[in-house]
This record gives structure tokens, C-alpha cells and sequence, in this order.
């Protein structure tokens, strides 16, 4: 039997996920599939169109055996901390492989490049000269591992797919990766095919755009689409009223603050707030992770005491999933016994679920869902 791992955020969860769940099936029939799951806030730095515990059900629901929980104060966060925890959770419950979606599926070329910015010493001074000419770090990062390697590397999914593989080599970990290959870009809003991205989807959303075509009819009842104009009142009030200590907050480097204040003054949407944040130096996704940070309440010094991954939280489980844990659990390095509200990552994590309740105008703070959900 196969353990099978996956990292995912399903915002939503949407055709092309059910692609590869479906592709795992064939390619490992006997397989326990288990999926690192980024709850109410991602990597990216977006708030998701499903809740936590409606991805849960959602996961479930669709061949995935166990569903464990990234913490708020790693899924907000660049690929190589996310990467992080994830990969470290999965390897905790002895995955043998892990599997991801990839623009290129090309092992040796991800392979390849992790091990240069591991083994390479002049990775990191490459990559300082570039962010030194006010390039921003991926870029810098593509930029260096062209130096040294010759092959670009500039797709969301193939850098991601890198951080977790240079997890598994730093720290030895028995896992093997398995690339299954996209069936679209990322990066593309415009198509209209059966699977397109979920940044495709959201936007779709955001235009009243029909969603049915590229999503499970399971997920479209659980979409909850988020005002901006909701979330962006939200911040220009936590921001002006924050207005001497806005650089306290995780990822708000030194002065940054004076321009995200000045930019919550000016700007009159969630849009146009980001568009006067970012520059060269700091890219879209970063000015949004900061924002939601600011928005949290999430502050460097926390971000300093929880560096290290302090559980593993079980969201769901079906009955095989159910039955591979108790073969298992005897062994595990983390706990997986968390009571909520008593270690400081959990304790971010209900007050995430609290933001994100208000946000959507919905009743699923973590508190009240302290039970693993059994399929």
C-alpha cells in the first residue's frame, strides 16, 4: 500500500483537483491519500471562497483519507516556510510520495534546480545581487537558478514544487515525488475550458461569472464569495488605527509602513490598496500576505515564537484514513492532540477563524468545531 501526499489550499476546490485525486487512484489504486490543507487564509495570500470545514467535507467526499490542517501562521507565508510545514506534517505521517500538480513534470529539471540552490554556494549571493539591483526575490530566484543551471524556471506551480522538494532533501526525508502534469496555466484568467485554475475561477466569481463549468457541483454549494469592498474597509480601519506600529506586524519590513499608510488614505478599493503598496522590490502576492497579516493581527514577534511546527491537527479522516492513523500514530514525532487556544499557533489560528467568520458574514470559528469530522 502507498501513502500518498498532497499539498493543496482548494480555493476552490475545482475540476482540475478532482484530475489529479483521479490520477493518484490510477496511478497508486492502493493508496492512502492524505492532504496537507490550507484553511481560511493561503499561501498566496488570499482569503478562501470555502471555508475550512466545507473543504474538509469537500475532501472527503472525494477519495482523500486524512486531511490535515496548515497553520494560519505558516500558510500566510512565502513557498519555503509553507513548504515547510507542510511537507514536515506529511512526512509525520509516513508518506512514501508525494504528488503534485506541475507546469513542466519534469522531474530531473525539479530536481536539478533544488539541489543548486541547496548545494550551490553561490545561490544565495546571486540571488542577494539581483534583489539588490530592487528585483523582487522571485524573480531573483529565477534569475539565479539561470545562471547556474541554464533552464528557467518561472511558473507558480514548478517554484512551489521546488521548495517542497529542497524540504524532503534538506531534511532526508523518505518521500519520492511523483509530478503530474497541468492541464492549463496557473496564470491564465481568460480560458474556458473544463479545468482552468483557481485564480481563474475567483476571478470569475468577482465578474458574476457562471462557475459550474469548471467545478464539481458539490463545490458550487459551498462557495461563499467575499466582499472586497467588505475586506478592504476592514483594513483601511485596522491600518489608519495601527498607524505607529504597523511595521510590528509579520512580513511589514522597514519602511514599508509609511507606504501602506499612505496608500490606505488614497486608494478606495482593495484593488487599488495593493496596486499603491507593491513595487519592483515587493511583489503582488507579498503586499497581499501583508495585508492579511495586518488584518490578523499577526505580528513579527509571534511570527518569531512560532517558527517551529508545534503540532499536527487533524481535520478529517475517512474510515481508511481512520484505520492507516491508528496503525501509525504510536510513532509519530509531533503531537496530534491539540487543544485549541492552548499553544500560541492554535491560538492565531481560532483568532484567524474569528476574522474570517466577520469577513464572510459566517458562523465557523474553530471553537466550534473542535471534533475530527468522520466520513
Amino acid at each position: 500500500m502507498n501513502v500518498i501526499g498532497v499539498v493543496t489550499e482548494f480555493n476552490p476546490f475545482h475540476n482540475g483537483h478532482l484530475y489529479l485525486i483521479n490520477e493518484i487512484r490510477k496511478r497508486y489504486p492502493d493508496s492512502v491519500i492524505i492532504v496537507a490543507l490550507s484553511g481560511y487564509f493561503t499561501e498566496r495570500g488570499e482569503i478562501s471562497v470555502i471555508n475550512k470545514w466545507d473543504k474538509v467535507n469537500i475532501s472527503l467526499n472525494n477519495n482523500i483519507d486524512i486531511v490535515l490542517e496548515i497553520p494560519f501562521v505558516f500558510s500566510n507565508q512565502s513557498a519555503d516556510t509553507f513548504s515547510y510545514a507542510a511537507i514536515k506534517m506529511l512526512d509525520n505521517f509516513k508518506i512514501d510520495t508525494l504528488c503534485f500538480g506541475s507546469e513542466s513534470a519534469d522531474l530531473d529539471l525539479l530536481n536539478n534546480v533544488s539541489k543548486v540552490q541547496i548545494d550551490n554556494s553561490e545561490f544565495d549571493n546571486l540571488v542577494k545581487k539581483y534583489i539588490s539591483k530592487g528585483i523582487n526575490y522571485p524573480s531573483s530566484l529565477s534569475n539565479a537558478i539561470y545562471d547556474l543551471t541554464g533552464k528557467k524556471v518561472t511558473l507558480s506551480n514548478d517554484l512551489l514544487a521546488i521548495s517542497y522538494i529542497k524540504e524532503i532533501i534538506k531534511n532526508n526525508y523518505n518521500i519520492k515525488v511523483c509530478p503530474i502534469k497541468r492541464t492549463n496555466s496557473f496564470l491564465d484568467t481568460n480560458s474556458n475550458e473544463s479545468i482552468v485554475s483557481a485564480l481563474n475561477i475567483r476571478e470569475k466569481l468577482k465578474n458574476n461569472i457562471d462557475i459550474s463549468k469548471y467545478v464539481p457541483k458539490e463545490t458550487l454549494k459551498y462557495i461563499n464569495v467575499i466582499d472586497d469592498t467588505v475586506i478592504f474597509k476592514y483594513l483601511k480601519y485596522k491600518i489608519i488605527s495601527s498607524k505607529d506600529n504597523l511595521e510590528s506586524f509579520n512580513l511589514v519590513t522597514e519602511g514599508i509602513q509609511n507606504r501602506i499608510y499612505e496608500a490606505a488614505l488614497k486608494s478606495e478599493s482593495l484593488e487599488e490598496l495593493i496596486f499603491n503598496i507593491k513595487s519592483k522590490r515587493v511583489t503582488h502576492n507579498r503586499v497581499k500576505r501583508m495585508l492579511i497579516n495586518i488584518l490578523v493581527g499577526f505580528t513579527k514577534m509571534e511570527a518569531s515564537m512560532v517558527s517551529e511546527l508545534e503540532y499536527v491537527r487533524i481535520l478529517g479522516m475517512s474510515k481508511k484514513g481512520v484505520s492507516y492513523y491508528k496503525s501509525i500514530k504510536k510513532d509519530f514525532k509531533i503531537n496530534t492532540s491539540v487543544k485549541l487556544e492552548r499553544t500560541l499557533t492554535s491560538s492565531i489560528e481560532v483568532r484567524a477563524s474569528y476574522i474570517y467568520s466577520i469577513l464572510t458574514n459566517t458562523d465557523y470559528t474553530d471553537e466550534k468545531k473542535k471534533h475530527v469530522i468522520l466520513n
